[in-house]
């Protein structure tokens, strides 16, 4: 398929559903992927100028990763935008969260990423272009209460996001970290606050899009949203 593609993980809602809309009023091809789709399927259809391919995918299984890449890989002429955006949040305290809780927010937050990458980055090599968007979070370099596994999944997706930053430079490929605090997505089901305490995802959208429009002289490396009113 011809034209400008972008590939995001955990689009059904939240950050990575904005992100999709954005880029789709903008003409480019969506390569999506989700837990549940069938409300992503209605979101986004075909038309004459783009493709839109939208698959079921648990992100914390490697080889669901790599079917999926492998389908990217199949139907699209390029890679220009990675968006590694699928997460999961479970709060908790280290010392008192059930067992289990590292190795699933490791494998959801971090290895999904990792495992898409690998898979997708040597495209993008063969170019001699893309940008890889690694979406952390404030608890990427700071510890909270209540953060846990959370916490450190992320503190890891930022090292590996800067550990690709360094690789990539000699071609062409940028990458940036995103740290945003506070968005109003799931995560935040129940939490009785007004929509004013939260970041806006479509905020988050407009900034990748703004981001990948840059010159291809200048990359944005590391960047760090916050709730207008500071942290929650």
């Amino acid at each position: 398929m011809s034209g400008k593609t972008i590939v995001i993980t955990g689009a059904s809602k939240g950050i990575g559903l904005a992100i999709a809309e954005k880029f789709f009023a903008a003409g480019w091809n969506l390569a999506l992927c989700a837990r549940n789709i069938d409300e992503l399927k209605s979101y986004f259809a075909d038309s004459d100028s783009q493709m839109v391919l939208v698959l079921s995918c648990d992100v914390s299984d490697k080889i669901a990763v790599q079917l999926f890449a492998d389908e990217v890989l199949k139907n699209f002429n390029t890679i220009d935008v990675l968006v590694n955006n699928a997460g999961k949040f479970i709060p908790g305290a280290v010392h008192e969260e059930a067992d289990g809780t590292l190795e699933m927010l490791i494998e959801t937050n971090l290895y999904s990423a990792y495992h898409l990458s690998r898979k997708l980055i040597p495209k993008m090599k063969l170019q001699g272009s893309g940008s890889v968007f690694n979406v952390c979070s404030i608890a990427s370099t700071h510890a909270y209460p209540n953060g846990g596994s959370y916490s450190i999944s992320k503190f890891a997706m930022l090292g590996f996001s800067k550990a690709l930053r360094e690789e990539l430079k000699p071609h062409n490929i940028k990458v940036t970290s995103l740290l945003p605090g506070a968005t109003l997505t799931d995560s935040w089901a129940g939490v009785d606050l007004p929509e004013s305490r939260f970041i806006k995802s479509a905020d988050i959208a407009e900034l990748i899009f703004s981001i990948n429009n840059l010159s291809s002289n200048t990359v944005v490396e590391d960047i760090v949203l916050r709730p207008m009113l500071g942290d929650i």
